[in-house]
């Protein structure tokens, strides 16, 4: 069985790309160590090699997390004593997937989708951290089998609800009479998480070394038509109030990106609708919490 090591398997991402991992032949080891701990992560790395792969999800993901040094330590030097673990190890992984993200980007777009060679201008330290990782991630090329994949927005049942589609699911599930938002006209992709699994697993296999890739259906909303989905798929429309506290400085205006690249290397994606996600997300915020 190949075997492959998935650092943040406990998050929402890592629970997904799990299961979809198992359904395609793997066995998969959910790294237990803390990413800053070098000694105690190189140990647990060590005892539980070899892997055929590893995907390195693991990291902190919110643009609005307060503690900078946080985002920066973790997402940078946490990934780096990653990538020292496996390099020592006796039998190296064939493949090293690392997750930045689309908001490296920023506001740089200058067409309708971004491309992986469009120019990054990241808005905020998360997305900062993310180009910094990419960056140091390549002095491990000539030791390590490394790609790096920039997903663009995606969602599914799991997902905390401090983002901004969950939160809209659970307020319409329990159907609130005011609903509170940021900017209702930024654009996004809402990928499905399912399809973004799906991606990973197959750049385990058919991605070149050394390369970025835009996890990206290419397909845009506002917030606003999510909104509208919700109202038709619940049946419930409360009002919609703009709060400016939740409206970002330096706000990313429309992120959407090529999936050409992606596709070129693994073939056709496994897309879905954003109502076909919505309505997951509904069903399973509906279903009583075990034990209830």
């Amino acid at each position: 069985m190949k075997r492959l090591l998935i650092t943040g398997s406990k998050g929402f991402t890592g629970y997904h790309l799990a299961k979809a991992a198992r359904a395609s032949g793997w066995t998969t080891y959910g790294l237990e160590s803390n990413l800053l701990e070098k000694s105690q992560l190189q140990e647990e790395v060590r005892r539980q090699s070899p892997f055929a792969g590893v995907i390195h999800l693991a990291g902190i993901s919110s643009v609005t997390h307060q503690k900078h040094v946080d985002i920066y330590e973790t997402n940078i030097i946490g990934t780096q004593y990653l990538l020292d673990a496996l390099e020592i190890c006796e039998e190296q992984p064939a493949k090293v997937i690392l997750a930045s993200s689309a908001n490296v980007y920023g506001n740089s777009l200058v067409s309708n989708e971004l491309t992986e060679t469009d120019w990054p201008r990241p808005l905020n330290h998360y997305a900062n951290s993310k180009l910094a990782m990419e960056f140091m991630a390549l002095t491990y090329l000539d030791k390590l089998p490394i790609v790096i994949t920039r997903p663009f927005n995606y969602t599914g049942p799991g997902h905390d609800r401090r983002f901004v589609i969950p939160k809209l699911v659970d307020a319409f599930v329990r159907r609130l009479g005011i609903i509170e938002l940021g900017n209702l006209e930024v654009e996004r992709e809402f990928n499905d998480v399912r399809m973004v699994c799906d991606v990973y697993t197959a750049l385990l296999a058919k991605a070149e070394n050394g390369e970025v890739y835009n996890i990206a259906s290419g397909h845009g909303y506002s917030l606003m038509h999510a909104v509208q989905l919700l109202q038709r798929i619940t049946g419930h429309c409360p009002e919609i109030r703009v709060n400016q506290k939740f409206v970002r400085p330096n706000e990313v205006h429309r992120l959407t990106g090529s999936p050409k690249k992606l596709k070129n290397a693994i073939g056709e994606l496994k897309e879905f609708t954003l109502e076909n996600t919505l309505r997951w997300m509904v069903d399973t915020y509906r279903q009583p919490e075990p034990g209830a």
